[in-house]
């Protein structure tokens, strides 16, 4: 094996390119690219919209960012961490992958490895983006460059498992390969790494980590819709069914996101082009897309039993609108499905996000974001749907300035559990 530094390109710098490519500056020449010049910009001034990555280690970084694709020749390593999303009919959109895998091409140079990091069902690397690199290189895979699978782990928001803390999953077209990419993704992180047997292994692998996830929250999830015709609360149930000791402590809500509400689906895919359709998987889906719709229909009936008036308009104000606490993504966030179906029984629906970028939920969902509490009142509602800290920190007084005259609280996430409310508010909770 050579001891020359290997020259590195990350493609895609959002949640799970970034921290990559910061984490193996530290040990390799690292050139990270992005389409967006607005995304450079800011990173080259030490700011990450994504809050992963805060401003010292950001400046401190020998990552060089660039959007000049032609900075992308003579490297060694590409490692490819762009989206893959689904379309409207919930099948897989490998546009973004075939982008960049064309891109790549144009610059790939004998010897080089193509390792991809993106969600995909397996087969997607050798039988999909392998062939795109070929037409655009004019060079073989498996002989005169090599591809590479090792799936992203990305937690947003979460800063105990990060990239450099985690076992990291590698696998190559050869033994070689994977031991050439088992000794650089080690570098970063101490050498917790894990070599699947094959590149089809580790992309399986990766699919079904979120697939089985999804799964165990619509299980919690559809045993909250029992619950609540019974007349008791599910987190008082967790409560006493997590006293077990193999009890799996998963919580009831919203299924959002770019990879747990996604990830799923190309699992599907996968499963019918091979004449299997899939049942457990795909009832998982159903459930969990389903939960926004069921948990707003609940609280416009609590809203009418408090009002005891039938058919009552009342103004609501929304906490929370991205897909998951203290994070800003507001991609597939299912906390819009809520806002809808209030809204369209004819409520007055208003919300507030501290984390969330206004012009994106603007543009992208069509919602005015307030820009703040303060000074707000008269609200009949207040429904907490994303668990952010700032939320977390409301005391009684803050309900009674929301809530003068009293009204719900409709505490999704179980937030606001034991607070001391004032006379005149009622609690509800899934």
């Amino acid at each position: 094996m050579s001891t020359k530094q290997p020259s590195i390109a990350v493609m895609g710098l959002g949640y799970v390119g970034l921290p990559l490519a910061v984490a193996l500056a530290r040990h390799f020449p690292v050139t990270g690219f992005d389409i967006k010049p607005d995304r450079i910009a800011e990173l080259l001034n030490g700011f990450d919209r994504t809050g992963e990555i805060d401003a010292p280690h950001l400046r401190s970084s020998t990552l060089h960012c660039t959007s000049d694709a032609q900075e992308l020749a003579h490297k060694d390593i590409y490692i490819v961490t762009v989206p893959t999303p689904v379309t409207s009919n919930n099948m897989p959109d490998l546009t973004p992958l075939k982008k960049a895998s064309e891109m790549v091409g144009k610059y790939l140079t004998k010897g080089a490895i193509v390792v991809f990091e993106s969600t995909v069902y397996p087969g997607v690397t050798e039988d999909y983006c392998g062939p795109i690199l070929e037409k655009h290189s004019g060079l073989k895979a498996a002989h005169d460059f090599f591809l590479g699978y090792s799936p992203e782990r990305i937690n947003p928001g979460d800063r105990e498992h990060t990239v450099d803390k985690i076992t990291k999953v590698v696998s190559g077209q050869t033994p070689e390969v994977a031991e050439k990419l088992a000794h650089i993704y080690g570098t970063m992180n101490h050498g917790n790494i894990f070599v699947a047997a094959n590149i089809k292994t580790a992309e399986a692998a990766k699919v079904i980590e979120n697939a089985q996830r999804d799964i165990n929250i619509a299980f919690i999830n559809e045993i909250t819709i029992i619950t609540k015709k019974l007349g008791v609360s599910i987190y008082d149930v967790l409560d006493a069914a997590g006293t077990k000791w193999n009890f799996l402590k998963f919580k009831p809500g919203l299924v959002g996101g770019h990879c747990i509400g996604v990830d799923p689906y190309y699992l599907a895919y996968c499963a019918r082009m091979l004449g299997h359709e899939p049942q457990a998987i795909l009832a998982g889906r159903r459930i969990n897309e389903s939960m926004g719709t069921f948990i707003a229909s609940a609280i416009h009936e609590a809203i009418l039993r408090k009002c005891k008036v039938a058919n009552k308009q009342c103004r609501i104000l929304i906490l929370g609108l991205t897909f998951k606490e203290d994070v800003p993504d507001i991609r597939n966030t299912k906390v819009i499905d809520i806002i809808h179906s209030l809204s369209n029984a004819g409520h007055q629906v208003e919300v507030h996000d501290p984390l969330a970028d206004a012009h994106e939920a603007l543009e992208h969902l069509d919602i005015n974001l307030l820009s703040s509490i303060d000074g707000l009142s008269d609200y009949d509602c207040v429904v907490g749907a994303v668990a952010h800290q700032g939320y977390k920190d409301f005391s009684a007084e803050t309900f009674n300035l929301l809530m003068p005259q009293g009204g719900l609280v409709a505490d999704i996430k179980n937030i606001w559990h034991g607070l001391s409310l004032s006379k005149g508010i009622d609690y509800w909770t899934l």
